[in-house]
């Protein structure tokens, strides 16, 4: 490691524990909100164009969002339990250790990736029926995703690189890995759909070669050493501590993305059932959502290594001090673009479904209902994100999968009876207002926690727990 590599990274640990909380967060966290805007522009790319080819194909795309998720459930679980791990153990100043785990659960994706390929690959006609699929948007939904699986361990490899990029501070690498990514298939989509006359296949080329291309560019710091971490096979170890603090903190994110799963592929059939133009709206809306979720989801990824790196150093008072500005901004920043995306909310679907009045018509309210109870989510990731960082399993699971979990699935079935199509479109509203029942009081639990090891360590005592093992 050059001296210049070296300097580079003291800075980053020393930002970590002394810059103010209200400049670095915002720091670590404009990156990462940088970079899932323009994955959410990427994903609105492919149904964006692809509407141009009627109503069932864009519910196809709606329909293997799933997929997405299928991907992500693992690597998700690796990339945030990582995240977590490592950023302690950096905070405790154990780099070794922390190549470790990341080595560990960088190639546990590669081989889940793999699996998923492959059952992908075999079971290509049952899966997307499984998803949602309709009989007239079937073949859409199998030309989309015979591409994206072929990709799949690259992509759950690539969550693992970004979080972990984000855990020693290097949310701008992060930025420009997924980013770059995601301008590519922006570019590639109406080349392969209409340049090369491919359909639905060519949005699912495009997005494929965009994330090799993420994977490459995320790969690169480690591959040449300007990472503070290393990955390689030799440090692969899946030992019970390695496995236990990656799982334990990660399966929060991985029952998230498996609930999300099972509520996406409800939520498809019941649409589906109803008419495609249900199924489309309700898919277009939730993906025009994803860009205030992800500036949310974002700003937390910029706070959760914070918290966990000053938890893991012992600074309590930079702990306390991140939460609170965290969730100042979270609910303030959340209303505001709920007002926003609410007033324009036609306007944009419009531009999805320029000839489909049901299509237009559901997916408006959808988002409209979605920005009243925008606060709440904003306020519960910041919550959950909190959990995470200083490594309460309890709590992160609880939060993570309620919103589309306990909160999600015992009332979709029931407000699609009540409501039809307008319940469908209520769901996940509801179910966010819900999830305040878990988190405060998870909250309250959490600060009390904090609040008495802050207080035995200013005694003297022991505190009560670092949430990190030992080397």
């Amino acid at each position: 490691m050059s001296d210049t590599d070296q300097n580079q990274q003291e800075k980053r640990k020393s930002m970590m524990m002394t810059e103010p909380i209200s400049k670095i967060i915002p720091k670590m966290a404009v990156p990462t909100i940088v970079s899932f805007l323009i994955t959410s522009i990427y994903n609105l790319a492919d149904t964006y164009f692809v509407s141009s080819l009627g109503t069932n194909a864009t519910a196809a795309v709606s329909v293997n969002a799933s997929l997405d998720q299928i991907i992500m459930m693992a690597g998700s679980m690796l990339a945030v339990g990582a995240n977590s791990f490592i950023a302690r153990l950096l905070g405790a100043r154990k780099e070794k250790q922390a190549s470790r785990v990341l080595s560990t659960a960088f190639f546990l994706a590669i081989m889940f990736g793999a699996v998923v390929m492959v059952l992908g690959l075999t079971c290509m006609q049952p899966m997307v029926r499984l998803l949602g699929a309709t009989d007239t948007c079937e073949q859409y939904s199998i030309q989309y995703a015979t591409y994206v699986v072929l990709v799949a361990p690259f992509m759950a490899a690539s969550f693992v690189m970004n979080q972990c990029l984000r855990a020693e501070g290097s949310a701008v690498l992060s930025m420009i890995g997924m980013g770059f990514g995601g301008i590519l298939n922006c570019i590639l989509d109406p080349i392969f759909i209409f340049g090369l006359n491919l359909g639905v296949a060519g949005a699912s080329m495009a997005t494929a070669i965009s994330k090799l291309v993420s994977f490459s560019i995320l790969f690169f710091p480690y591959l040449t050493h300007r990472s503070i971490l290393r990955i390689s096979l030799s440090r692969f170890q899946a030992n019970r501590e390695n496995l236990y603090q990656i799982i334990s903190v990660g399966s929060s994110s991985m029952f998230r993305s498996g609930l999300a799963v099972v509520s996406g592929i409800v939520l498809n059939n019941i649409a589906g059932n109803i008419s495609d133009s249900v199924l489309a709206g309700i898919g277009i809306s939730n993906k025009i959502m994803m860009f205030p979720f992800g500036i949310i989801l974002g700003f937390g990824a910029g706070f959760q290594p914070v918290a966990g790196f000053n938890w893991g150093a012992k600074r309590y008072d930079r702990v306390l001090e991140s939460y609170r500005f965290s969730s100042r901004m979270a609910l303030v920043g959340a209303a505001i673009m709920g007002v926003i995306l609410g007033v324009f909310a036609h306007p944009v679907i419009h531009l999805f479904s320029e000839t489909d009045p049901a299509v237009q018509s559901i997916g408006a309210l959808c988002i409209r209902l979605q920005c009243l109870a925008l606060p709440v989510h904003g306020w519960v990731a910041v919550v959950n994100m909190f959990c995470a960082g200083l490594g309460d399993v309890k709590g992160a699971l609880l939060l993570s999968t309620s919103r589309q979990g306990s909160c999600f699935l015992p009332i979709v079935m029931p407000l699609a009876w009540i409501g039809g199509a307008t319940g469908v479109a209520s769901v996940q509203a509801v179910a966010d207002v819900l999830s305040l029942v878990l988190a405060i009081p998870i909250m309250r639990r959490v600060m009390r926690m904090v609040q008495r090891t802050a207080a035995g360590c200013e005694e003297g005592q022991p505190p009560l727990t670092t949430a990190i093992g030992g080397e």
